[in-house]
């Protein structure tokens, strides 16, 4: 092979332009200078957005959720927990494509194949299969085996008491977001704060690694209701079950401690069960006791006649003339259901007469009345930490015609809910003072006071006027209860219906309390449209009443203070007495 001299070769001795040598170099020169420059950046400048970028990837948070605080009575007993509970979820793109282990999981699910595939579109990144499964679905989806299909646990709400409790606590959503009762009133010192934990996934999203710090979870706080759960069962099981005896559409009851204010029972019926919620109406959730409102008819004949007390117009012993059944007012004649002729005040509570109590209201000034109304809380919202509670109707006393203020005296043209009225028989109960009321628990040592409206004399008065009436020859003795005194007035009036009444459509309540020497519990019961034939207060609320008020007394241990002794009453009698409205 013959050898070349590249110095006499045409094509290398060429001279190469210099400026094209240097651009080389400052080209080079200027790509090493920029991934530097890119280094530094990824390294130093933007490390933070490339790490989690890169993080984004295969580390993933994990919610580490807070156990909701329970809901208990006042006895501890637990009216609403959370337990942990599997839920079910899926990588569409992930999932095993074998149709025979996927129609095995639509059937375990419940679902048709078709809804399964649409579920699992592939172009979704998470979706759901099942939250708060039983644990039967979860073990059957688990056996088998699909990949792409994953289980966490998740608090469930549970409810021992059911429907007995449902409108006190309420419920929450699949969220464990309060939404009705106790469960929203207090939710955000149920709900505690989730925790997190920083984990790394493998593709088939198995935790291999454990990253950063743990945040732990804080639990919610505990509740402690002023509630009893065995009172507040009992009275729910009675308001049912007279729903049912009179075919009524429905009935609330409200038990409260007369010295303390707490409500240790608040029960309606329809109820429904918080922790099974399909195909709920609106008439199962409405907590009637607290919101719906009803002209309360005789049982504010009590207040309008300690008023009469308190300012000296009447005496226990004063006669009132009411013969003959009725007194004309304004070209309006408010009457008695059957003519009375001459009444003491005592008995004008007692055979509930409306003309008496028309004759002391009209001595007073309508400011007189209305003052005493609001003191007594009605047209006011109740002040109770408790969704739903509503204000009621009073008028200012300025708009009264004669006529209304006569009618308002025996409990029409103004309106309440059931535990506005319970609340308001606090007066007679504590001595002349409406206390407030609570759903929570309070100290023991406690000492409860409340706004003044009559003096303890006037307050006493009533007490044993309230006796007669739900005693032997008053509206209610139906209400009477075997070794306890007690006292009470019972209610009926026609519902309304837009500006007028309906002709056969009443609403039955009684109020009262026991034992009536000093009362240790008050207990309002309503029963709306009873159509089995009878609807006075006495009749359809009062035994409601007797049950509930010898039931409560007992459970709290209250001793009795009558001789007990067999008592029948015929209906016959029952029937002559009952009341007027």
């Amino acid at each position: 092979m013959r050898s070349v001299s590249y110095s006499t070769s045409p094509l290398l001795a060429s001279k190469t332009p210099v400026w094209r040598s240097r651009f080389l170099v400052a080209l080079v020169g200027f790509a090493f200078t920029g991934l530097l420059a890119r280094a530094l950046y990824v390294q130093v400048i933007g490390t933070q957005f490339y790490q989690k970028q890169g993080e984004a990837r295969y580390v993933h948070q994990l919610e580490l959720p807070a156990s909701r605080g329970r809901i208990n009575d006042r006895g501890g007993n637990v009216l609403a927990a959370s337990v942990a509970v599997p839920s079910v979820w899926a990588i569409p793109k992930e999932v095993d494509t074998d149709p025979e282990k996927r129609k095995a999981l639509a059937k375990i699910l419940g679902w048709s194949n078709a809804e399964l595939e649409r579920k699992l579109d592939p172009a979704t990144r998470f979706v759901w299969l099942q939250r708060q499964a039983d644990d039967q679905v979860a073990a059957q989806i688990k056996a088998l085996g699909l990949k792409g299909v994953f289980q966490d646990r998740e608090y469930k709400r549970k409810y021992p008491e059911g429907e007995a409790a449902a409108h006190v606590v309420g419920f929450t959503n699949i969220e464990d977001k309060g939404q009705e009762g106790i469960e929203l009133a207090r939710q955000k010192d149920l709900q505690g704060r989730d925790g997190s934990r920083s984990v790394v996934r493998d593709r088939l999203g198995r935790v291999v690694e454990d990253i950063g710090e743990r945040v732990p979870a804080a639990n919610g706080r505990d509740i402690d209701l002023s509630i009893d759960s065995k009172v507040q069962f009992f009275a729910y099981q009675r308001i049912r079950d007279a729903v049912a005896e009179h075919k009524a559409k429905a009935g609330s009851v409200v038990v409260l401690d007369a010295q303390t204010g707490e409500i240790l029972a608040l029960a309606n019926y329809p109820s429904y069960d918080p922790g099974e919620r399909k195909n709920l109406s609106g008439a199962q959730l409405r907590n009637r006791a607290l919101t719906d409102i009803f002209e309360p008819g005789s049982t504010m004949k009590p207040f309008v006649t300690a008023l009469a007390l308190e300012t000296g117009r009447v005496h226990p012993d004063t006669v009132i003339n009411t013969g003959p059944r009725s007194i004309v007012i304004s070209g309006w004649s408010p009457s008695d259901a059957h003519p009375h002729g001459e009444l003491t005040v005592a008995q004008v509570i007692q055979k509930s007469s409306n003309v008496g109590v028309v004759k002391m209201a009209m001595q007073m000034s309508p400011r007189e009345l209305h003052e005493m109304y609001t003191a007594i809380g009605l047209g006011q919202r109740p002040q109770i930490d408790f969704p739903g509670a509503i204000t009621g109707k009073l008028r200012p006393y300025k708009s009264w015609r004669p006529i209304e203020q006569a009618t308002m005296s025996y409990g029409y043209g103004l309106s309440a809910s059931l535990l506005q009225l319970a609340r308001a028989y606090t007066v007679f109960a504590h001595d002349g003072e409406v206390i407030p009321i609570t759903m929570t628990r309070k100290p023991p040592d406690e000492v409860v006071s409340g706004i003044k409206v009559f003096s303890p004399k006037t307050a006493e008065t009533l007490r044993g006027m309230l006796q007669m009436a739900a005693g032997p020859g008053g509206t209610a003795p139906q209400a009477m209860v075997s070794g306890y005194s007690v006292g009470g007035k019972s209610g009926t009036a026609h519902k309304q219906e837009g500006k007028g009444y309906a002709g056969h459509k009443y609403r039955s309540w009684f109020v009262g309390m026991a034992p009536i020497s000093k009362p240790r519990i008050i207990v309002a019961v309503m029963v709306d449209e009873p159509t089995n034939g009878i609807y006075f207060g006495g009749a359809v609320a009062g035994p409601v009443f007797s049950q509930v008020v010898s039931q409560s007394l007992r459970l709290l241990n209250v001793p009795t203070d009558l001789e007990v002794k067999p008592q029948i009453i015929a209906s016959q009698k029952l029937q002559a007495v009952e009341e007027s409205f």
